[in-house]
């Protein structure tokens, strides 16, 4: 064999016990660097789209919608209907 071709007649790895623990590295380093790239282009399609529809809020005048209030519980409605509809927070001491 002449010695270009060599480098292309010998394997990738070595086949000794430790090319397989080789190859497996790089597997799991590939996996993890694809799993990565996915994990930061869907953030960056979610940024996206938030930054889109605040820019759209901010053209328009819209506010964006606040969340609801909690909802009451049965003695707070029963002592906003005693107090005549309103509740009085008690006074600090």
């Amino acid at each position: 064999m002449s010695a270009a071709l060599l480098p292309l007649a010998a394997p990738a790895l070595p086949l000794d016990d430790a090319g397989q623990y080789v190859a497996g590295a790089y597997l799991v380093f590939v996996v993890l660097l694809i799993v990565y790239v996915g994990i930061m282009a869907a953030k960056l399609a979610r940024i996206s789209s938030e930054i889109a529809s605040l820019a759209e809020a901010a053209e328009g005048g819209v506010t964006q919608p606040r969340p609801a209030a909690a909802p009451r519980t049965e003695l707070e409605a029963e002592a906003e209907s005693r107090a005549g509809g309103e509740i009085e927070e008690p006074a600090e001491r």
